[in-house]
């Protein structure tokens, strides 16, 4: 059975990068696919764009607006038969630099958007899968959800929350029929990384090749899914060192100073927006 081929897909944060590489991937393979995001305008150019590659429609969302993320799924279900197959909770920021100067504003954008957005959709879109039993939720985390940097104390924590999430919630719904996954990028060639240094150590992955990944599993589901895939032995690796391993494996990286020296001039557009990343803005 092909579990994408006129499958109904919602993706949140989709209007650019991640999301929006994830919406073309699944639009080639016969999905109909529903977009949201906070950005109206940009959201507007993104369905024009993608509408050329299949059925797809899009909606401003909130994701820390239950309200707002229940109105985006009722859509999407008119969109479709009625239900939907697939939820895709890729929304998030990442505001990044050294701890003590992050600001509440910032420390709350980046618990409400990757945390408490990816639970809300979560709790809003199961009910239904467990009554259908059958369903596919995906959760976007990050590598920073195994393996924790300087300069990313807050959004590893979020990340590391939704690990543990997705981790619980598969174990707690399979036997329902329901399938729960959880996607581990490393850096990803995005606005994310703006003003950041190549490390060397770690090349940046093409939006491309995380929304390949999710294809697959979709194909064929996972739990945990990394990319590239090897960086989550590294993870796990790295996750049973002791503090001095830790550190020097993070400075052979690069990761030591990678969110804590940065350009912050080429960086702040970004970090305006991240760290302010709640509500819908309109045209």
């Amino acid at each position: 059975m092909d579990n994408i081929r006129g499958r109904t897909v919602a993706i949140t944060g989709a209007a650019r990068g991640i999301g929006h590489a994830t919406a073309k991937a699944l639009l080639n393979r016969g999905a109909r696919v529903v977009i949201g995001d906070r950005d109206v305008a940009v959201l507007e150019s993104a369905v024009s764009e993608l509408a050329k590659f299949g059925q797809v429609t899009g909606y401003p969302l909130d994701v820390t607006d239950r309200e707002s993320f229940a109105v985006f799924l009722d859509k999407a279900r008119t969109d479709g038969d009625g239900h939907i197959d697939v939820l895709i909770n890729n929304a998030g920021v990442m505001p990044v630099g050294p701890f003590l100067e992050q600001s509440e504003q910032s420390i709350r954008s980046s618990i409400e958007v990757n945390f408490y957005g990816v639970l809300t959709g979560c709790q809003l879109v199961l009910p239904e899968m467990v009554r259908r039993r059958r369903g596919h939720v995906v959760n976007i985390a990050s590598m920073a959800g195994m393996v924790a940097v300087p300069g990313q104390v807050v959004y590893a924590g979020t990340k590391f929350a939704v690990v543990g999430l997705s981790t619980a919630m598969a174990d707690e719904f399979a036997p329902q029929g329901v399938e729960v996954s959880v996607i581990l990028p490393t850096f990803t060639n995005t606005e994310l990384i703006s003003g950041t240094k190549n490390t060397g150590a770690q090349k940046p992955v093409q939006p491309e090749d995380i929304a390949a990944a999710i294809v697959k599993t979709l194909d064929k589901p996972k739990t945990h899914v990394s990319v590239p895939t090897p960086l989550r032995f590294v993870g796990a690796v790295t996750s049973m060192l002791g503090p001095r391993g830790r550190r020097w494996l993070s400075k052979q990286m690069g990761n030591d100073h990678v969110f804590l020296d940065f350009d912050k001039t080429a960086r702040q557009a970004y970090e305006d927006r991240a760290q302010a990343a709640q509500g819908v803005v309109e045209k």
